[in-house]
């Protein structure tokens, strides 16, 4: 099934990448909400809440990713 916000992907990775998608929602709700268009600040503002519980708080980054930087001795940088 295809996701509207997919955490899983690589682009998603980065704290601010995350932040910045979550403002600039939140940001566009507010021009919506101050122009008196209440359907799309309505629109929005679920968006907004959409994005920041799968980007924040529900976000989880995968195994994978957490153990990227260590090799198959149990160390970062190759040394014993």
């Amino acid at each position: 099934m295809i996701k509207f916000i997919d955490p899983d992907h690589p682009f998603y990775r980065p704290l601010w990448i995350r932040l910045l998608i979550i403002v600039f929602c939140a940001v566009w709700t507010a021009v919506e909400f101050y122009g008196g268009q209440m359907m799309w600040g309505t629109i929005f503002l679920v968006v907004t809440a959409y994005a920041g519980a799968s980007l924040l708080v529900f976000y989880r980054p995968k195994e994978e990713d957490r153990n990227k930087g260590e090799t198959t001795d149990g160390t970062t940088d190759g040394t014993k």
